[in-house]
């Protein structure tokens, strides 16, 4: 098992929509939500996700096949 924590920005056209509980009920990940800031333009989610290797690469690109931008977190300036 391996975590990966990812910045995802969402467009406009996304934020309604519940990409978090579809990428868990999708893929065998699970996620946990580490920050997030929505506002009607833009949503920013720092998302860890757990799981096998194979399955967290598929699961960023059904992310970014959807339009949401996938980054890494280079920094860990959320944990404490």
């Amino acid at each position: 098992m391996e975590t990966t924590r990812l910045w995802l920005m969402y467009p406009a056209k996304l934020i309604t929509r519940p990409i978090v509980y579809e990428l868990g009920h999708k893929f065998a990940v699970t996620t946990n939500v580490r920050q997030a800031s929505v506002t009607n333009e833009i949503g920013l989610v720092c998302l860890e996700l757990i799981g096998e290797r194979g399955e967290i690469k598929r699961s960023i690109a059904w992310l970014e096949e959807l339009g949401v931008k996938v980054e890494p977190v280079e920094i860990n300036t959320i944990e404490g």
